[in-house]
């Protein structure tokens, strides 16, 4: 894609009798990470959520590529990595089953491919192992390692480090620093900071009502 752009324009957005996203606009270019921090209830999540088009604003618009994402939000899904804040996995399911059907269903992987992306995050040892067995954090290294097999220029984080040790959430910093180094784009609310050793990084500051 050779417009890779985020653009957020005059959003705002309800939740009832709140307006949690209030005429908010900002822009993230290729190689570009926007940590978006605050208090528990300003509006992290809606914003994410909003962006990967799964809320409808009230007003306002989210540009992808020079587009509206309502204009083909089935291309736009495409070209998005949308990591909620609980790992998108089955618990009756492996960790290597779970890869394969959930990134499968996007594009064509090898056994190899899956191995690689487990290896990569410090997954190997529990592969095999049914999601239910997991803990948390090991659950998390599963959700990142279908970050990577995804290959989506547009990456949307929600607080991407729960549950990880320190290694874990050193891990994910190299992978958001890789990703920019790619030319990639990346969105992340955050509780505290992710210590991204990699130019491009900005921040926005949610401050609610």
């Amino acid at each position: 894609m050779s417009d890779r752009s985020l653009q957020a324009q005059n959003l705002h957005l309800w939740r009832g009798d709140r307006h949690v996203l209030r005429d908010l606009s900002f822009g993230v270019e290729a190689g570009e990470c926007l940590l978006v921090s605050g208090p528990n209830g300003t509006g992290k999540t809606s914003l994410l959520r909003t962006l990967s088009g799964l809320m409808y604003l009230e007003g306002g618009q989210v540009v992808w590529a020079g587009k509206p994402i309502r204009d083909d939000l089935h291309t736009y899904h495409g070209e998005l990595a949308y990591i909620g804040h609980e790992p998108p996995l089955k618990l009756d399911l492996t960790a290597t089953e779970n890869l394969r059907y959930w990134i499968g269903v996007r594009r064509r992987l090898s056994s190899r491919d899956i191995q690689g992306a487990l290896d990569h995050v410090g997954a190997t040892r529990w592969s095999d192992r049914p999601v239910r067995t997991l803990s948390a954090g090991q659950k998390r290294r599963v959700a990142l390692a279908g970050l990577i097999l995804m290959a989506a220029p547009l990456w949307l984080l929600d607080e991407p480090t729960t549950n990880l040790d320190t290694q874990g959430q050193q891990l994910v910093s190299a992978l958001i620093a890789d990703h920019l180094s790619g030319g990639g784009v990346a969105v992340a609310a955050i509780h505290h900071d992710l210590g991204i050793a990699a130019p491009g990084i900005r921040r926005l500051e949610l401050a609610g009502e």
